[in-house]
């Protein structure tokens, strides 16, 4: 199973990204979906999650009413729409999925390798 996401890069504040990761691999189902981001010095944090149904969600209070998170379970993707940026939103993101690779295999955890995204002042 893998995790590969886009979209991150440079972008001043008050700009947008568009971050998406997409799930491949081996998978029987995927529960929630996420994603988080560390920023140089600091632990790693939840940004925003997406229940499996789409249907409810929740982000961090430094990025709600900015970020919006979706995800299209026909394509095993999650989508991290990120607007009025700020310098403070410069990090390492991370796409994190739950998920099962059998009708019969636990439920794990699984992590993209990361995406750089800068905000400038």
């Amino acid at each position: 199973v893998q995790l590969e996401e886009s979209g991150g890069g440079l972008v001043q504040a008050g700009g947008s990204l568009r971050l998406s990761c997409v799930a491949s691999g081996s998978i029987f189902s995927i529960d929630k979906m996420a994603w988080y981001r560390q920023a140089p010095g600091n632990q790693r944090e939840l940004v925003a999650v997406i229940a499996p149904s789409g249907s409810i969600s929740n982000c961090a209070d430094s990025v709600k009413g900015r970020f919006t998170i979706s995800r299209d379970n026909a394509k095993n993707t999650v989508t991290l729409q990120m607007n009025e940026m700020k310098p403070e939103d410069t990090a390492v993101y991370y796409c994190n999925a739950d998920l099962k690779t059998a009708r019969w295999s636990t439920m794990r955890s699984y992590w993209g390798q990361g995406t750089q995204v800068t905000v400038s002042s």
